[in-house]
């Protein structure tokens, strides 16, 4: 029952439209008690029977709520609030402690502990539900907020516009798009939460007394015929850190074309190549020879290109893509 989760177990975790139960009892009668009523009400739900397994679970799946026993063998439950309380990952998690102790100073140190509420036993089902739904509420809006600002991101990496968000004052790197993973590790050799020390010397110098007056010059890097540039687009929050700071990069070459390609119109990265020399006048022949393919596994990839791209015509396809490239890089020639 408290096996660890596999990679592909948390995969399969449906965040986006149920709640993440973690129920949290060393007596199998009450956990099957609460996991009956949770499952039949659209809960996601996960158990432990031991502190220790709890403290594991919720680190693996970040659940959206902890139920908790108050007395268990071994590490009590007020043990494994205060822990869960302790690390940044699942601080914010809301606990309700599930406690037989009425007494004034056992629900004190429930409360002093972490707990967000607490219910009392027997556990009856239908109060632990309207307690949960009224602690959950904050978890479904900021699962929300999340989930879009997570797409506004993925439509800026659409556009070749990789974004990340760094604190001035410890240099953290807080948050990145797919795109900016890529790009700082390929152009800097770094990765979150390290912050490249040239762009956080530049944040900082730009920044020191505050927000900028005006956007300032941008951070630019070649390498080859590769260009790299970066420039400061807001603050994102207050912090007595330095504030948090949006970054937007953006990456000139041939292969960013072709990672935009593919982004825009939702490529392999192998139709994105073939779409690119489409673009330049490329046959299917010369294709192939250039990709180290034959001239009739390119015109399978075409096929498809075409298809998702809704044209028929591989002068349509070069059109459309060549359209969105000038969007996107000006200065590309084909």
């Amino acid at each position: 029952m408290d096996s660890p989760l596999t990679a592909p177990a948390l995969q399969s975790l449906d965040r986006a439209n149920s709640d993440l139960v973690l129920i949290v009892d060393d007596v199998p009668d009450n956990l099957a008690l609460l996991h009956d009523a949770l499952d039949e009400s659209g809960y996601t739900v996960l158990v432990a029977t031991s502190g220790e397994s709890a403290l594991a679970r919720a680190a693996q799946a970040r659940p959206d709520i902890v139920l908790l026993d108050a007395m268990m063998p071994g590490m009590d439950g007020f043990e494994v609030a205060r822990r869960l309380k302790a690390d940044p990952a699942t601080a914010h998690i809301p606990i309700v402690f599930m406690t037989g102790l009425t007494e004034t100073e056992h629900l004190v140190a429930a409360l002093g502990a972490g707990a967000t509420d607490y219910v009392t036993k027997p556990i009856k089902p239908k109060e632990v539900l309207a307690r949960m739904n009224v602690h959950l509420q904050g978890a479904r809006q900021a699962r929300q907020a999340a989930s879009q600002a997570g797409q506004a991101r993925n439509a800026l990496d659409a556009f070749g516009y990789a974004s990340i968000t760094v604190r001035a004052g410890d240099g953290r790197l807080m948050w990145q798009t797919p795109l900016a993973r890529e790009l700082l590790e390929r152009w800097f050799g770094t990765a979150a939460p390290v912050t490249p020390p040239a762009v956080l010397d530049w944040l900082r110098r730009h920044v020191k007394d505050g927000p900028p007056a005006a956007e300032p010059p941008r951070l630019s890097f070649e390498q080859g015929a590769a260009r790299l540039s970066i420039r400061l687009h807001r603050q994102t929050g207050d912090s007595e850190d330095g504030g948090d700071w949006l970054l937007v990069m953006r990456e000139a070459s041939d292969a960013a074309v072709i990672e935009a390609m593919r982004l825009s119109f939702t490529l392999t990265a192998r139709e994105a190549e073939v779409l690119y020399w489409v673009v330049k006048g490329k046959i299917n022949r010369d294709i192939g020879d250039i990709l180290g393919s034959s001239p009739a596994t390119v015109k399978k990839h075409l096929e498809r290109i075409l298809a998702k791209m809704g044209v028929e015509t591989r002068t349509a396809a070069a059109g459309m893509a060549m359209n969105r490239i000038r969007q996107l890089h000006p200065q590309f020639e084909a």
